[in-house]
């Protein structure tokens, strides 16, 4: 979509106007209430089902992280935690495992303030079985999906309950609840026929066409099913196996994308962290793009400023190491010019704010289907096939020609020495072309499905910590007693707001974890 869409205009128009927060505004445990003092008269306080359009477009723009938020939910987390970048500010200590509190507590209110609230007043108040009912399910499982995915177990089934002390659900229990949303969400939409539209002109991604929405709930069911592979075989294959039957996204002009405007702060986010310049390519996936000659290499990241070279940095350099020249624009590698360029009369970078945000594309339909062909699930093809077409449909997103894709996919080379500061060795040894062992191809699969959803960081941090893939350097000093250097982080502890405000709930809910709250305890599908 251009940037003089009809969809684009009037959602400028719209976020000049209006910013729905209805039901519980849940800054802390979904339970606080507005003091009918403080309210403002000039403030719109009831709402309803004309105003949903609205809503489902605030929705849709809070749970993809738009600038306010994007840095401390995603950049300095689970950007760096699947190591697409590494920290070059020494104002941060993210990197080196030492979390902060009060970005988690920003997550929580980026789910249970600004999004879920939308979208269950769409839930509540829409038609049964309608579109925009559907729509709002299908978007309530992207927003909790990610935010399970981070901490556990989480308030849920009762999330916006008018009480005291919300419960926490077990991980478990709410991808059931998943699963059956998005099986009726997909059965509701593919009731109103193909070519139907719904939220059509404010809707962000798709601009309402419910075709696209339709392969975008498969793509996320089947997303979801091979995550609990490990822990669930038979659901696992039940849902992929239903999402395939379907229909999931098969090429590129199917992709999942928000439209991103400067109103409201609905900007690119990554756009905008990359030009404060306080983040580097990560020597990991230097050592992986360098080592396969690939073509996203230019795409992904950009020279640095001053020798026009490839330079990355290890995770978890510690303060006085990057203080010693290596956090400079001018030594390491940004992200790439679709986010941001560099001003070489100013001296500073310039974002590409709007930007469209990715949210969830057809490479990795493939490879979630390669992966489940070697589970034994039947997935339309073979596992080789389908991680061909994984690798070719990445490549082909990002620009690449066909020569240089077949030459990618048949090609012997495996990752290099990255050439960073810590003289780190090759990151692994896995192969672009297909292996012939079982362990190797999982590996291929789990490493090209890591460089197609970049930059995607909380979908490919949660997906090394089920997998392993791909192989990572350790970061070079941990500050954190219960993640020595050579381990992973393998979820966030909860925020300290709900101690405060909902100990209770709380304490049931760290007891659903089965360890300690703290960064080292497996998640319910992070299974060994």
């Amino acid at each position: 979509m251009t940037a003089s869409s009809p969809l684009k205009i009037k959602f400028k128009r719209m976020k000049k106007i209006i910013i729905y927060s209805v039901g519980l505004l849940l800054l802390t445990s979904c339970t606080k209430d507005f003091d009918d003092k403080n309210s403002d008269p000039n403030v719109l306080t009831e709402v309803g089902t004309r105003e949903m359009p609205f809503m489902f477009a605030k929705a849709q723009s809070s749970a993809a992280l738009d600038r306010s938020f994007y840095q401390t939910v995603q950049n300095l987390g689970a950007d760096l935690y699947a190591q697409y970048f590494a920290l070059t500010s020494t104002s941060f200590q993210t990197d080196r495992y030492v979390f902060n509190p009060d970005w988690q507590t920003r997550f929580y209110t980026v789910v249970y303030v600004n999004t879920a609230p939308q979208l269950k007043f769409i839930i509540d108040n829409a038609e049964p079985g309608s579109g925009e009912q559907a729509l709002a399910n299908v978007w309530w499982v992207y927003t909790f999906h990610r935010l399970t995915d981070h901490f556990g177990p989480i308030p849920y089934t009762d999330a916006l309950a008018s009480v005291q002390s919300v419960a926490y659900d077990a991980q478990e229990v709410i991808y059931d609840d998943f699963f059956k949303r998005l099986t009726q969400a997909v059965d509701d939409l593919k009731a109103l026929g193909s070519g139907e539209s719904v939220f059509q002109g404010y809707e962000l991604m798709y601009n309402g066409n419910v075709d696209n929405w339709i392969r975008f709930a498969n793509t996320l069911r089947l997303r979801l099913a091979v995550r609990i592979s490990k822990i669930d075989p038979t659901r696992a294959k039940q849902e992929a196996e239903a999402a395939i039957q379907s229909g999931v996204f098969t090429e590129n002009g199917q992709n999942a994308s928000l439209v991103k405007v400067l109103e409201g702060n609905d900007t690119n986010g990554l756009s905008q962290v990359a030009a404060w310049n306080e983040f580097a390519m990560s020597s990991t996936i230097a050592s992986y793009l360098k080592g396969y000659e690939d073509p996203r290499l230019g795409v992904f990241f950009q020279p640095d400023v001053t020798n026009r070279q490839y330079s990355s940095l290890r995770n978890g350099l510690s303060a006085t190491a990057l203080g010693n020249g290596r956090n400079t624009a001018a030594q390491n590698s940004n992200v790439g010019t679709e986010w941001v360029t560099w001003n070489a009369n100013a001296a500073s970078w310039t974002p590409n704010l709007e930007r469209r945000l990715t949210v969830m594309n057809a490479a990795e339909a493939w490879f979630l289907r390669a992966e489940g062909a070697l589970n034994g699930w039947d997935m339309g093809g073979t596992a080789q096939e389908l991680y061909t077409e994984g690798v070719r449909t990445s490549l082909s997103q990002w620009g690449a020609g066909s020569s240089a894709i077949e030459a990618y996919i048949n090609t012997d080379a495996v990752p290099i020495a990255p050439g960073d500061a810590n003289n780190s060795p090759a990151v692994a040894n896995t192969p672009v072309r297909w292996a012939a062992s079982e362990p190797i191809q999982r590996e291929q699969i789990g490493t090209q499905k890591w460089l197609a959803i970049f930059p995607d960081g909380m979908e490919a941090w949660a997906e090394f910590r089920r997998t392993g893939y791909p192989v990572m350097y350790p970061v070079v000093q941990s500050d954190n007693s219960s993640l020595p250097s050579g381990t992973f982080v393998n979820r966030l502890p909860y925020p300290v707001s709900e101690d405060i405000a909902n100990k209770e709930a709380l304490e049931r809910g760290k007891a659903l974890l089965g360890g300690p709250d703290n960064g080292a305890t497996r998640l319910w599908w992070d299974v060994e």
